[in-house]
């Protein structure tokens, strides 16, 4: 049996192929355009090993995917591959409604295409993970938490366009009997991130001794879950999953912007003493436009019925994020120098 990720060179898909490979037997399957996003440096050691084949290609080839479903018989489909980066949607949000909208129904309708062929146990197991994120939800005050039955009040190209894939396909299992699963979760960190997000872009401009831009006050709350604890819950929902459910999944790690950039400094003046103190780069800048206040998690429903929390608690996996950039500039200074070197986006409102 095979298992098929969609974006698997990208960030999180790229953590799902690692942990599939270690906890499973089964060949992987990536399917990824390797767009700025995707590097397939994140998973050249498994291809090395025979446990991974990558195949190039657009989700938004509909006549392809449905070949490369056909061909691969995948037991689940892990669809990751989308434009996830909230500025970017701002300066061209063209791009996010054709592949997280179109690539999305493209991907289904290979799934429905092959599932409807199958027969027995095997069409009994298949199931469709289609991973989202809990953004679709909007933003939150200073109380409560976003769980499955938020309604959805995206304020952004990129969530909007995420929201957009989500009903499409809900839809394709209350029209086709697909056996989707929808995954919500909260930010993601870890290794192997692309250096525009919050995270890498810290640690890497630390290293660089250059400015700390913070958007806003600050203030802005996100709950951050590792990668790698993602990863387990999106096997859990393959195995154990009820078609047709939603589950939200978070780290239960709810911190400030400034917190985690506080934090990351605190970790470089211990690694790298001779250039503390770090905090001296923190440059508050103008906030994101339309930037949500705070996002939180509910994950008691995938806790309750498929066992699942997070594993690494929040402190010991963001000091491991630093280690491993510090330790991996083979991995990122190639991007640095070919597509992104750290400069602001999302200017265009």
């Amino acid at each position: 049996m095979t298992w098929l990720v969609t974006g698997g060179a990208g960030f999180i898909g790229s953590a799902l192929c690692h942990y599939l490979a270690g906890e499973t037997d089964q060949k992987i399957v990536v399917v990824d355009k390797l767009t700025y996003a995707g590097n397939r440096a994140s998973i050249e050691s498994l291809e090395a090993e025979g446990r991974l084949d990558l195949i190039e290609a657009d989700i938004m080839d509909a006549p392809r995917m449905a070949r490369i479903v056909e061909e691969t018989a995948p037991e689940a489909i892990f669809h990751l591959a989308a434009e996830t980066h909230v500025d970017r949607s701002i300066d061209g949000p063209a791009a996010f409604v054709a592949t997280n909208v179109a690539g999305t129904c493209a991907m289904l309708e290979a799934a429905r295409a092959f599932h409807d062929e199958l027969e027995g146990p095997q069409k009994a197991a298949f199931r469709f993970i289609h991973v989202s994120t809990d953004e679709v939800f909007g933003s939150l005050g200073d109380e409560g938490a976003f769980r499955e039955t938020t309604p959805y009040a995206p304020s952004s190209p990129y969530s909007a366009s995420k929201a957009g894939a989500d009903h499409l396909a809900r839809a394709w299992h209350h029209t086709y009997g697909l056996p989707v699963i929808v995954s919500n979760c909260s930010n993601n960190y870890g290794p192997r991130q692309f250096p525009e997000k919050l995270i890498p872009l810290m640690i890497l401009k630390c290293l660089a001794g250059e400015t700390l831009p913070v958007y806003g006050n600050g203030a802005n709350v996100r709950d951050w879950l590792h990668a790698e604890d993602h990863a387990r819950a999106l096997l859990q929902m393959a195995k154990r999953g009820v078609p047709g459910e939603t589950y939200c999944v978070g780290g239960g790690a709810e911190r400030t912007n400034i917190q985690i950039v506080e934090t990351i400094c605190a970790l470089m003046d211990a690694r790298r003493p001779d250039s503390a103190p770090h905090k001296r780069l923190i440059e508050f800048v103008k906030d994101r436009p339309g930037h949500d206040y705070r996002y939180a998690i509910d994950a008691g429903k995938i806790a309750g019925e498929l066992g699942w929390a997070p594993a690494r608690d929040f402190e010991t996996g963001l000091a491991e994020t630093v280690d491993w950039y510090i330790a991996h500039p083979e991995w990122w200074r190639p991007l640095q120098d070919r597509v992104y070197a750290g400069e602001r986006l999302g200017t265009q409102a």
